[in-house]
């Protein structure tokens, strides 16, 4: 049973930051690609960020140098850190999983970012 469920979410001015948890299933959290996403209002879902299975990272060019994602291996989560957060971050953020690294297929329930 895949399962995500992210927390962290929550308004903040511009400028400041916010940091995201993603709870992972324990059997996916090593052989699954993960990634953060996010959709704004009126727009399509889009990557925020990825880390793949030997941890290697890949960023938006929007975010790149102000968002970090990583894994908390004690903890069993998925973590993406947010600094010098804009107007424009203001979205749904979702934490995904894809299974052997293909297609995302398994996302959580989202959690709202809003900055002002």
């Amino acid at each position: 049973h895949v399962q995500l469920v992210e927390s962290g979410g929550g308004s903040v001015q511009a400028g400041g930051s916010l940091r995201l948890s993603c709870a992972v299933s324990v059997y996916l959290y090593s052989t699954y690609c993960m990634g953060w996403f996010r959709q704004a209002p009126g727009k399509e879902r889009e990557v925020v960020a990825t880390i793949d299975t030997d941890g290697s990272t890949r960023y938006a060019d929007s975010v790149k140098g102000r968002f970090t994602i990583s894994k908390d291996n004690a903890k069993n989560t998925l973590d993406l850190q947010m600094n010098s957060l804009k107007s424009e971050d203001t979205a749904m953020c979702y934490c995904g999983a894809a299974p052997a690294c293909q297609a995302y297929k398994h996302w959580g329930q989202g959690t709202q970012v809003t900055v002002s």
